[in-house]
């Protein structure tokens, strides 16, 4: 059951990871503007799913994710966000953005520091 758990989250983070990609090849995206800086959180929340799915494919441990683990699929989905951001410098109508790359960085770490600390307390109560 893990190993089909850890390969379908391979899948999906493959599939998201393209869909990113798509997504960040449009000249622009027609996104309604309803606060100031709304393009920060929906990078937080696309790679918050990003590294959930990242963190997803690597085996837990009897205790569940550890934080080493938390942080290695937080620098994955970084390193993906800065290739993204340098991507988006060639696409006519986009810019890199460091302050987009801090929030993909920062969804991220938010989602695998949770989802470790979420396994590891789900498993210390069984």
């Amino acid at each position: 059951m893990a190993r089909l758990i850890r390969g379908s989250s391979l899948l999906l983070a493959v599939l998201w990871m393209a869909a990113l990609f798509y997504l960040s090849s449009q000249p622009s995206l027609p996104t309604p503007q309803w606060f100031p800086h709304q393009d920060k959180l929906v990078h937080a929340i696309a790679y918050a799913i990003l590294g959930a799915l990242l963190l997803l494919c690597m085996p837990m441990k009897a205790g569940g994710f550890m934080p080493q683990q938390a942080l290695a699929a937080t620098l994955i989905a970084s390193l993906y966000g800065i290739s993204d951001e340098f991507h988006q410098s060639f696409v006519p109508g986009r810019q890199a953005d460091v302050l987009d790359w801090a929030a993909d960085t920062g969804g991220a770490l938010l989602a695998t520091l949770l989802l470790a600390w979420l396994t590891r307390r789900l498993i210390a109560r069984q």
